[in-house]
C-alpha cells in the first residue's frame, strides 16, 4: 500500500498513535466526526459531506477564526476501508475535472491541486498512521509546505486522536 514518493513533489507525515486502525477509519468517513478535528484549532470544519466511494464526492467547509468559509471539493479516488483513504481536489465528484485553481480562488490550500491519501497500518500498540500529500509542480510542494504542512497534519491527528478517546 506504499506510495511511491518524489522528494521534489511530495509531502509526508508519518506518526504512530495509540487508537486503532477502525477507530481513525471511522473518524475520517464519518461527516459528524471529521468536523469535530479536521482543521487545525482555531479553525473549524462547519460543514462536511461525504460519499464513500472511488468518484464520491469529498466536501468540507472550512472557517477561519474571523468567520471568513472556505469550501474544499474533491472526489475519492481509492477507498479500501480500513487501510487506505485517496482523495484528489484536481477531479470533482464523478471523475470530473475540476476547474482550475486560479477560476476558483479561496483558501491558500485550495489554489493548488494535489492529490493525498491516509493509509492506516495495525501495530501492536495502535495505528501506524501515514499521510501523503501529492502535488503537481515543485512551486506547490514548496508553497504547501511552507503553510505549515507538517505541523498543520500533525495537529489535526493530534486532534483526530483526542476526539477518539473522548468518544470512547
Amino acid at each position: 500500500m506504499a506510495i511511491a514518493i518524489n522528494p521534489e513533489l511530495d509531502l509526508v507525515l508519518e506518526k504512530e498513535v495509540d487508537v486503532l486502525p477502525e477507530e481513525i477509519w471511522h473518524a475520517w468517513t464519518t461527516p459528524e466526526h471529521l468536523k469535530q478535528w479536521f482543521c487545525p484549532l482555531p479553525w473549524k470544519t462547519i460543514d462536511c459531506e461525504i460519499d464513500l466511494k472511488p468518484g464520491g464526492l469529498f466536501r468540507t467547509i472550512m472557517q477561519s477564526p474571523e468567520g471568513q468559509q472556505f469550501p474544499n471539493s474533491g472526489c475519492y479516488l481509492e477507498v479500501i476501508p480500513g487501510k487506505k483513504l485517496t482523495w484528489t481536489n484536481a477531479l470533482e465528484p464523478g471523475f470530473r475535472p475540476a476547474k482550475s485553481p486560479e477560476q476558483s480562488p479561496g483558501h491558500e490550500c485550495a489554489e493548488f491541486m494535489m492529490t493525498a491519501s491516509i493509509v492506516l497500518e495495525a501495530i501492536t500498540n495502535g495505528t501506524r498512521y501515514t499521510a501523503y500529500a501529492l502535488h503537481a509542480d515543485a512551486a506547490s510542494k514548496q508553497r504547501h509546505e511552507a503553510m505549515g504542512f507538517q505541523e498543520g497534519w500533525s495537529a489535526v491527528l493530534d486532534q483526530l486522536v483526542a476526539v477518539i478517546k473522548q468518544s470512547r
